[in-house]
């Protein structure tokens, strides 16, 4: 980055929502960019990682108001990448529904310059081993996934609302960005990986059915590139996955030969507990390599568990 560049971001402000997993990746590169970071963030421990590389945290449950008074508004960049603090549907919209509400109310103190919403590609029902990409419906999305879709609407009913009668509704961001993301891993968080370094041979799930995976330093990487997009891109809806979707199956396999084990077998319900086996179809986000030349740094899952496998790869997030 020049000089140039640096400065400029010196005088920009991110607040990061939900600051989790995926945010604490990119707080940690924002302030290496040099800008001014506050995140909230619900958990304790998280709060102090944060805290000890020097990020403003506010700990505080996001459908609540009482931050409301502890966020200066006005930020030129917020992110919120909140995540569902549990599995029931209520914890869903309470994290999503009513933290989005939240987030559209403090912003109309000031708006927001550029507001990211991380959603999931858990939204799409759509089923067979077809393509998906972003014109494809959400209707008929299951229950948890169409808590996802409630979000996304109220912040684009929000701003749609602002931006034809801005005399009534106060507006709350300039412009707006809805990325979903396939199934996230990365250093600290590899699931699979962990069920099969511990032994298990049975895995939930379908074999025959296509896993779509996003590394965590990809989605902060595609994060940046709807911050730092051109004014002429505005609201818009990205998937984000590595666009090479494989079965579990063959990942598991590709596993078991690294680590030396052999591979698993699979249960093959419909549903587990109250969610229902995602379904085979494979995720394409050309448009945001189109758009704004976003490509993956792990184009795939080996090149991706690669990295977490090797002996002095990162292992914690």
């Amino acid at each position: 980055m020049d000089a140039a560049a640096h400065g400029n971001l010196l005088k920009k402000r991110l607040v990061i929502f939900g600051c989790g997993y995926v945010g604490s990746a990119l707080a940690e590169e924002a302030q290496a960019r040099g800008l001014q970071v506050t995140a909230l963030t619900r958990n304790h421990g998280r709060a102090l990682a944060l805290r000890a590389q020097g990020v403003e945290v506010v700990v505080a449950e996001l459908a609540g108001v009482d931050w409301h008074a502890q966020i200066p508004d006005g930020a030129e960049w917020v992110v919120n990448c909140v995540s569902s603090g549990g599995g029931g549907v209520d914890n869903y919209r309470r994290s999503y529904v009513d933290g989005m509400r939240s987030i559209l109310e403090w912003a109309k103190g000031a708006p927001v310059g550029t507001l990211v919403f991380t959603s999931s590609t858990s939204v799409y029902p759509q089923d067979g081993g077809v393509w998906v990409d972003e014109t494809c419906s959400t209707k008929g999305a299951t229950e948890l996934p169409q808590v996802l879709v409630e979000a996304e609407e109220l912040l684009r009913e929000t701003s749609a609302r602002a931006g034809s009668d801005a005399s009534s509704v106060a507006a709350v961001c300039q412009r707006w960005f809805i990325l979903r993301l396939a199934g996230i891993y990365g250093p600290g968080r590899h699931h699979l990986l962990d069920q099969m370094r511990r032994g298990e041979t049975q895995i939930a799930g379908r074999g025959d059915h296509r896993l779509n995976l996003a590394h965590r330093d990809d989605i902060v990487a595609a994060i940046w590139a709807v911050l730092e997009a051109p004014a002429s891109v505005a609201n818009e809806v990205f998937n984000i996955a590595d666009g090479n979707p494989a079965t579990k199956a063959e990942i598991s396999a590709w596993l078991a030969g690294c680590l030396g084990c052999a591979s698993p077998s699979f249960t093959n319900e419909a549903v587990r507990g109250r969610r229902a086996v995602t379904p085979d179809r494979m995720i394409s986000s050309a448009k945001l390599s189109a758009r704004l030349g976003w490509s993956p740094r792990h184009p795939d899952f080996r090149h991706g568990y690669a990295a977490l496998l090797a002996p002095d790869g990162p292992q914690a997030g």
